[in-house]
């Protein structure tokens, strides 16, 4: 499965008439990136306007209290829809307990190894986002912790899905679905790249060719 990394409105409106991405992952930097000084609560609305499934919205506070604030308050704009980033820490596990006893879907975030993904699983968390591009610039290999970490999550019966996230490659996506992810969050730069071989695009002309040469 496919969700899109993205907070541009029409850009998501634009990838989901494809029909293959089934929901959408933000975070801070995206929103920055693309959206400036924009006010949180009209760009996700905006998002959820052009889009279906989950939209996993971050937080940004840091202590217990303001975090669980924070997370009711994002959870209220759209209770059907919208799942709580929250960023792995010891506070970020006890949040992720405290909204998993208030059924509030949460998916937890920065994960770079299987114990964090497997301590985010056990805390409660809907999603474990698992960061590929960042675990290699590490100089580690991520096709272990994610196998690893799905082997757990299936052994356990654990409800926790995996999402690998940071992609920078296509094969990031083929090896992460390979090794047990159960969703790629891509940028709508690598959705596009997964489009095309240049051996379609000539297979293609060649049948176009023909058929408006046929008869001549």
């Amino acid at each position: 499965m496919l969700f899109l990394d993205s907070s541009d409105p029409r850009e998501i409106k634009d990838i989901f008439a494809w029909g293959v991405v089934k929901g959408v992952t933000t975070n801070p930097l995206i929103i920055a990136r693309e959206a400036g000084n924009v006010d949180l609560e009209q760009r996700i609305r905006e998002v959820i306007a052009t889009s279906f499934g989950p939209v996993s919205v971050e937080l940004t506070t840091e202590s217990e209290s303001e975090m669980l604030a924070e997370a009711l308050a994002y959870h209220a704009w759209a209770p059907e829809r919208i799942v709580i980033k929250v960023p792995f820490s010891e506070m970020g596990l006890r949040v992720t307990h405290a909204l998993a006893n208030k059924h509030i879907p949460t998916n937890v975030t920065c994960l770079m190894n299987f114990n964090q993904a497997y301590l985010a699983a056990l805390a409660g968390g809907t999603y474990v986002s698992i960061f590929s591009g960042r675990v290699r610039d590490m100089g580690y290999d991520v096709r272990p912790v994610i196998a690893m970490t799905r082997a757990q999550l299936d052994r356990e019966k654990l409800a926790a899905q995996i999402i690998v996230g940071s992609v920078r490659h296509l094969m990031d996506v083929n090896e992460a679905l390979e090794h047990g992810a159960h969703i790629v969050t891509v940028t709508p730069t690598i959705l596009r790249k997964m489009l095309h071989n240049p051996k379609t695009d000539e297979t293609i002309r060649e049948f176009n060719s023909a058929w408006a040469n046929r008869g001549r």
